[in-house]
């Protein structure tokens, strides 16, 4: 069954997704898209022409949507919560070459920013996985799912978590990724058709990714996990509509001085 799960990772993201849209339109009082439109845009990608740069570039798109796959895979098999970090961290550097691979600014500069944006959170999501160890014992996400009360004692190390989920999912302050107005489209403008359908569903499989950290928080309360993910989901839409999108030093400089502190008080407090 889990198999079955596995394999429908990319469409469970799209349905996340899709739910996401449609909340953004309802706080906004607008009509908004329908939950599925993240497929139907699937099916008009595949209907666009696909124009190659060069066959790396390209081959580089289906690699880092392959890893993340895997990655979402290690997660629901219950893996070593640092391999996933890592494997992840690989499917980000495959995304940040494929920006570097082509001649164009406006790739370099999401590059650049594809790039910081992983210097904020990685650090992050290194001490989440080492907070979650120092009270379960194991760094083994089937361990961390069969003990419970980490809220308690690892809220400072949520608050950070909480923090660096805007930038996962492109939202504001932290949607620098994001920003058509600046970079229009940055790693992602020189892909189209098939090989643009790879990154489009990329983006559903890093939401599965970063509010399954968000999940591991419930510990064996599935229900609990469910909230906090619950919760989670709708306070980042809440920030995204009532924030505007802050510089990527600051978004830099927040992370560190705000949510890096935080998860290493938390830390030496659990180890005293």
């Amino acid at each position: 069954m889990i198999w079955v799960w596995i394999a429908l990772a990319p469409i469970l993201g799209a349905l996340v997704y899709g739910g996401e849209r449609v909340m953004r339109a309802r706080m906004q009082r607008r009509q908004g898209p329908p939950l599925l439109q993240p497929f139907y845009d699937m099916f008009k990608l595949l209907d666009k022409r696909t124009l190659i740069v060069h066959s790396p570039h390209a081959l580089l798109a289906v690699a880092h949507f392959a890893v993340l796959w895997f990655c979402i895979g290690a997660i629901f098999l219950g893996w070593n919560l640092l391999y996933i970090i890592f494997l992840h961290l690989f499917a980000q550097i495959l995304l940040i070459l494929a920006g570097y691979s082509v001649r164009s600014v406006y790739s370099h500069v999401g590059a650049n920013r594809e790039l910081l944006m992983l210097v904020a959170y990685e650090p992050v999501l290194i001490l989440v996985a080492v907070g979650l160890y120092l009270v379960s014992g194991s760094f083994e996400i089937t361990d961390i799912m069969q003990q419970s009360g980490y809220l308690p004692k690892l809220l400072p190390l949520f608050a950070a978590l909480a923090m660096i989920v805007p930038i996962k999912v492109k939202k504001s302050p932290f949607d620098i990724g994001e920003a058509h107005q600046e970079i229009v489209g940055g790693v992602e403008i020189e892909y189209s058709g098939v090989f643009y359908e790879f990154l489009y569903m990329s983006r559903f499989l890093e939401y599965l990714f970063i509010y399954s950290f968000v999940f591991l928080f419930g510990g064996v309360s599935l229900w609990l996990g469910s909230l906090l993910v619950a919760g989670m989901f709708l306070l980042v839409n809440l920030v995204d509509n009532a924030t505007a999108r802050v510089k990527t030093a600051d978004m830099v400089k927040i992370i560190y001085s705000v949510a890096i502190t935080l998860a290493v008080i938390n830390i030496l407090g659990v180890l005293l």
